[in-house]
C-alpha cells in the first residue's frame, strides 16, 4: 500500500491516529458534501505583504527576491498561515490544505 510505504520512508510519527482520521473522512464522505478551503494565495495577497515579510530573519541573506513565495511564510510568518486556515475553518471548511503550492525545488 502506498500509504505504508510513504509512512515508513518519510514520516517517523504522527501526533494523531491515522486510522481514526481515515474512518472519520470515509464517514463524512458518505453522509454529505465535504467543503475544502479556498485559495490560500488569494488570501495571502490580501495582507499586502512586502519583501521583508517573506524574508523574515531566516531568509535575510537570500540573494534573490522572495516576495510572493508564499511557502516561505510557513517559516517566516506561521501565525499568518494559521490565521488564514482558521478563517476557512470558521467559514465552514471541513478540510484545509497545506500552504505548499511551490513546495518543490523547481519553484524555489
Amino acid at each position: 500500500m502506498v500509504e505504508s510505504t510513504l509512512q515508513s520512508k518519510y514520516i517517523t510519527a504522527y501526533d494523531f491516529d491515522v486510522a481514526e482520521v481515515y474512518a472519520y473522512l470515509n464517514k463524512i464522505f458518505e453522509e454529505r458534501v465535504v467543503v475544502l478551503d479556498g485559495g490560500m494565495g488569494t488570501q495571502i495577497q490580501s495582507y499586502k505583504l512586502e519583501e521583508e515579510d517573506y524574508r523574515g530573519e531566516t531568509f535575510n541573506d537570500c540573494p534573490k527576491l522572495v516576495k510572493n513565495n508564499n511557502d516561505l511564510l510557513n517559516i517566516t510568518k506561521p501565525d499568518l498561515v494559521t490565521e488564514i486556515h482558521e478563517q476557512y475553518l470558521r467559514a465552514g471548511a471541513d478540510i484545509i490544505e497545506t500552504n505548499t503550492f511551490n513546495g518543490q525545488s523547481t519553484s524555489q
